[in-house]
């Protein structure tokens, strides 16, 4: 690492990371805007009907299980390969089959096509978060992963754009954009180098086995870190993908046209994806003054107050937006403190593998919680189905006092730790 100044090499590589995570969002976020029409169309049944509520979340859930197993084979493999090497491979295979889903004429084609895409996206973030953690300054870490967090955000919003753009097409016309990060797996091979940190590492000594992580030395950062994040992924996928259906569902746009409903969710989700980029930088900055450990608990203390008060009713058109925005800020903005987070708690050579399990690896959880906000939603409605899943938070905010500061403390250094 150099001494603070950001060279023209490390700019590419938290480019070529920010462009990852956008697309991320991008591909990630395009399912959760049109879940119900699409999942609708494929079954040939209406919207209002509980197995499309139940399919469409089956679908997500399966998701949620390939970020999970992709985060832990791609870390595997940025440590092996390298952190460029993988991002390319990456981004590749989360952009030829979201494309792909185009094609579903069947429910279950459509959760194929979302698991393998979703491998991609997982361990895109392994890869992502080490070749900028590795590249970049310790002092450039508060905006550097909030702006790789907020790159995620912008994805979310670009995919919110698509579907107001192709509003006048047929819902599966969407995934075809999907396509386009492959473009960027060009220039990765041909612009960002790998970090000096790896390659000096990986001639030193090959990664060691994958159960390291939860050796003697290893294993309580691992299950803490692991905790955290499955109570933050649960908690954020119940609102991002119940949050369209709340507002699809409210008694005031039940006589509305359809175009005027797409519309609403447009506007509703743009505005709260804004208010979350901000809150990226304010938790980001949060923890460089106060510590990883009081910023994770006032973000997650934040997320249960807003969640048990925000949807013990459904949200009307007077309050969503208020609701939405508050809920980006506390659930959402507490994820602008993993992406540098994470990465440094691990040795060079177990770091793609350290951070894409113990950052995806709480997708399988999110999964599992999808699949029981579905049946509550499927019940109660959308509403009840965030609420419940906010009780999460209690544990969470007693697992965010116990965490590592790690490398993070303002006393410590940034070592290149070895195994």
């Amino acid at each position: 690492m150099s001494d603070g100044k950001i060279s023209g090499t490390q700019w590419k590589a938290l480019t070529a990371a920010w462009l990852g995570w956008c697309f991320d969002g991008l591909d990630g976020f395009l399912y959760v805007l049109v879940a119900l029409p699409f999942v609708t169309e494929l079954l040939h049944k209406t919207a209002v009907d509980s197995d499309v509520q139940r399919k469409a979340a089956i679908i997500q859930a399966f998701f949620l299980v390939g970020w999970a197993v992709g985060g832990a084979v791609f870390g595997r493999i940025g440590d092996r390969l390298g952190r460029a090497r993988t991002l390319t491979l990456t981004v590749l295979t989360y952009a030829i089959f979201t494309g792909l889903a185009f094609f579903a004429t069947e429910w279950w084609h459509l959760l194929i096509f979302r698991f393998i895409a979703a491998l991609g996206i997982g361990g895109e973030w392994a890869a992502g978060s080490a070749l900028v953690a590795e590249t970049l300054h310790p002092r450039h870490r508060a905006w550097a992963s909030a702006t790789l967090q907020s790159g995620y955000m912008v994805g979310c919003i670009a995919a919110a754009v698509t579907i107001r753009a192709l509003s006048g097409f047929p819902e599966r016309y969407v995934f075809l954009v999907g396509v386009l990060p492959a473009i960027l797996t060009i220039w990765i091979r041909w612009a960002v180098p790998e970090p000096e940190e790896w390659r000096r590492q990986s001639r030193a000594a090959p990664p060691p086995p994958v159960s390291a992580i939860f050796s003697r030395q290893w294993r309580r950062t691992t299950i803490l870190t692991l905790l955290l994040t499955s109570i933050s992924l649960t908690t954020v996928w119940a609102f991002l993908f119940f949050s369209s259906q709340i507002l699809r569902s409210m008694p005031e746009v039940s006589t509305w046209t359809d175009p005027q409903v797409k519309s609403l969710v447009f506007r509703v989700t743009i505005t709260y994806l804004l208010v979350n980029i901000a809150a990226n930088y304010f938790a980001t900055y949060l923890a460089r003054f106060a510590g990883y450990r009081f910023a994770f608990a006032f973000m997650l203390t934040g997320g249960l107050a807003v969640f048990t008060w925000g949807y013990w009713n459904p949200p009307t058109l007077d309050n969503v937006n208020l609701i939405f925005s508050l809920t980006a800020f506390f659930a959402l903005g507490l994820f602008g403190l993993f992406p540098l987070y994470i990465p440094p708690l691990f040795p060079t050579m177990l770091r793609t593998m350290g951070a894409g399990v113990c950052y995806n690896t709480g997708r399988l959880v999110s999964a599992v919680g999808t699949m029981f906000g579905g049946a509550i939603a499927a019940e109660y409605g959308p509403s009840a189905a965030i609420w419940w899943t906010g009780m999460l938070f209690i544990p969470g905010i007693l697992v965010a006092l116990l965490i590592s500061e790690g490398p993070h403390s303002r006393n410590a250094k940034d070592p290149v730790v070895t195994v």
